[in-house]
This record gives structure tokens, sequence and C-alpha cells, in this order.
């Protein structure tokens, strides 16, 4: 098979492209043709050297996926051959990635695709959008009428983020960098968007919501922990899910006169029952049309290190090139 792997870390450059055996898959696994995998900075981070577990080696990266099945183990029952299917969280504890024509996936961590929905659009929801569920609704208890601020409505996770507050019943303040991710953002459901580059966020949050946000999203990798208190509800939460290095200040005194909490988590240790439940509302919002994959561009797997190129620039060089998710395609 054909596949996008590394033999050692290092920058966008280590990632080759070739051919590899196929993977062999066990009593639990699932062996998926894909069809489609997006890049998350995570992937980046892993390949960069940032790793906290052993890797294989040769190593296939990425996290997200969606194929077709073409075989199934002796303990599988949930899916048959010929079933299209959809998933995250390969690549990370060890596991191998997807980035390759062909991957053996632990049955756990597989979910149907819906007949509406193309490989492409569910690879490109697939981290993001368990992301986004999982800091709204676990960490966040967000319920319909409260009030949700995001930064960057049109980026990977702020997008679903947006989308699905707005699918509960929630009011969404998120932020723009230009007029058009600013017309995107209201075509994703967003009440009211804030231009940072020529409005004052913290002002325009506070006209929008004069009691404050009950749930602040802080999507920057260096986040701002003094405005996010200053626009924070009585008892509001804070949710943290970037930033690896970054130790920002925390006015105390205001955080817990408010009775604020600061809630930080990492999608890839959630248990697979608590990734379920984000699939599987997921899917019913693709159903229903609340829920729509933000793709910037389409590429195919051979420029797996382009693709982190890009990735890279966007996320660690604050370019803001982006606005939704890379696809690659096999």
């Amino acid at each position: 098979m054909k596949a996008a792997y590394i033999l050692g870390t290092g920058g966008p450059e280590v990632i080759q492209y070739g051919e590899l055996p196929d993977p062999s898959f066990g009593a639990n696994q699932v062996l998926v043709q894909v069809a489609a995998v997006s890049v998350n900075p995570i992937d980046t981070y892993i390949r960069n050297g940032a790793n906290f577990w052993p890797l294989p080696s040769p190593f296939v990266i990425g996290c997200d996926f969606a194929g077709t099945v073409v075989g199934c183990g002796d303990q599988i029952k949930h899916v048959s051959v010929g079933d299209r299917v959809w998933g995250s969280n390969q690549g990370l504890l060890g596991r191998q990635g997807c980035f390759s024509e062909l991957a053996a996936i632990d049955s756990e961590w597989i979910y149907p695709t819906r007949s509406s929905v193309t490989n492409q659009d569910a690879a490109a929801t697939a981290l993001v959008g368990i992301t986004a569920h999982l800091g709204l609704f676990r960490e966040g208890n967000l319920k319909a009428g409260q009030t949700v601020f995001v930064r960057g409505g049109t980026g990977g996770v702020g997008a679903m983020v947006v989308q699905m507050a707005k699918a509960i019943g929630a009011t969404v303040i998120t932020t723009a960098g230009s007029v058009d991710k600013a017309t995107r953002c209201y075509e994703l459901g967003a009440d009211h968007v804030i231009q940072y580059k020529t409005e004052n966020t913290t002002d325009e949050i506070l006209k929008y919501c004069k009691k404050g946000v009950d749930l602040f999203w802080e999507t920057l990798r260096e986040p701002d922990l003094d405005q996010a208190v200053t626009t924070m509800a009585e008892r509001g939460k804070i949710i943290v899910m970037a930033g690896r290095t970054a130790r920002p200040a925390l006015p105390l005194g205001p955080f817990y006169v408010k009775g604020c909490s600061l809630r930080g988590f990492a999608m890839f240790k959630a248990t697979p029952e608590e990734q379920r439940v984000a699939a599987a509302d997921i899917q019913k919002w693709w159903i229903e049309g609340k829920l729509r994959a933000q793709i910037d561009r389409v590429m195919p797997l051979s420029e797996a290190a382009e693709a982190h190129r890009l990735q890279e620039a966007n996320t660690i060089a604050c370019s803001s090139t982006l606005s939704g998710k890379i696809v690659l395609v096999t």
C-alpha cells in the first residue's frame, strides 16, 4: 500500500510517501480502505518530536480517516465489509496512524458514515468535532439559552463549536479576521461576530452580553486569561485545549470572586465511550443539516509533507491562512 510515514522525527521534510506492507488486522480490528484523511495540529507536533509514547517504525502519520471496510476481525459485530466508516484517535498513544491506503483500526474507534456525508466531510469533522463536543458538553455542561464565546469561528475546532452550540440552542459570539471570514461565521450560525483586527474583542463581548458569557472557549496557543475572566459571567467556565508550553497569567481575584472555573482537556485522553457519545451526536446533526465540515483545501496524500507545512504555518506561525481543515485523498 501507499502511505505517508516517517522513520524519525523532525520537520515536514522527514515525511516520506511510498510503499509499505499492507497491515494485518486482529480479532477486534477493522481493515479500512482509506479514502480521505485530514491534518490536525497534533499531527505536526508528533512528527516534530513532541512525543510522550514510543512510535512504531516506520510510523504512519495522521489521526482522522474515512473510508470503506474491507476486512473484519472475528470479534467484530457492529460493522461489515462494504460499510462506510469514519473515526479519529489514530497515530496516538503508540497506535499506527491512518495516512495510508489501508489502515487496521481498533473497533472502538470506528463509527458508521451516513449516506448523505462524503468521506472528505467525515474525515474533516472527526477530531475537531469530537474535541468540540467534549469541551462543550462533557467539560462545559452547556445548556440551551446559555452564551458561548469561541475565538476563531472559521477554524477547525472553532467552526465545530459554533455549530454545536447553536444546535442545542445557545447564543454564540465569535471572532473573525476578515469580512469574508465574518460572513462565513454567520453562515455557520454565529449570533455575533467580532472582527478582532478592527474591533476590541473584550468591549464587543460585553456589548453583546452585558452580564458576561457562560462559556469562554480559548483556541489560542497563548491564551489571554485576563480577557477571559473579564468577560465571564458569574460561575462561567473557561475551556482550554491548546498551548502545550503556555504559562499565562491568571487574574485570581476576579476569577474566584465570580466563581469561575477553568477546564482543560486533551481529546485523545477521552475514553472510547465518551468519544462514541460525541460521534453519535455528530451523526445526528449531520442528518439534521446542523453540522457541516469546514474544508479549506483538498490535496493528494502524496503531498502530506506540504500539508504539514501549511498546517504549521497556520498554527505555529499564526499566519491565519487556513479557513477550515486540510483534507488529503488517497
